[in-house]
C-alpha cells in the first residue's frame, strides 16, 4: 500500500519546519500549524494502518505536544528559546520517523 500523498505532505512539512531556528511569535505560529497538519497526517495513516503507524501516532505525537507545552510554559527569552528549539527537533524527528515508516510499508 502507497502512501505518496501523506509522504509528500510530511515532506512539504519537513521543509517548512527546517528553516525555522528563532524564537518568535510567527515562527511558533508556523511551528503550530505544521503541528496540526502533522497531527491530522498521521492521524489518517494510524486509521489505514494501525499496526504500523499506530506508534508513531501514540509517541511521537505526545513528544511534540509536550515541546509545545514546554514553549507555552517558559517564563524567561531564553527558557522559552531553548525550549522552542527541542520543540521543532520534536517535530522534526516525529516528521523523519513518519516518513521512514511510510516508505518502509511499501
Amino acid at each position: 500500500m502507497g502512501y505518496a500523498k501523506e509522504r509528500g505532505k510530511l515532506e512539504k512539512l519537513l521543509t517548512r519546519t527546517a528553516g525555522i531556528d528563532v524564537y518568535n511569535e510567527k515562527n511558533l505560529a508556523i511551528l503550530l500549524d505544521n503541528q496540526e497538519k502533522y497531527s491530522h497526517t498521521v492521524r489518517i495513516l494510524k486509521n489505514k494502518e494501525p499496526e504500523t503507524f499506530g506508534d508513531l501516532y501514540t509517541n511521537e505525537l505526545q513528544a511534540v505536544k509536550e515541546g509545545k507545552k514546554s514553549v507555552k510554559e517558559s517564563d524567561s527569552d531564553e527558557d522559552r528559546q531553548t525550549h522552542f528549539t527541542a520543540y521543532k527537533g520534536a517535530i522534526v524527528q516525529a516528521l523523519e520517523n513518519t516518513i521512514k515508516a511510510t516508505l518502509e510499508s511499501l
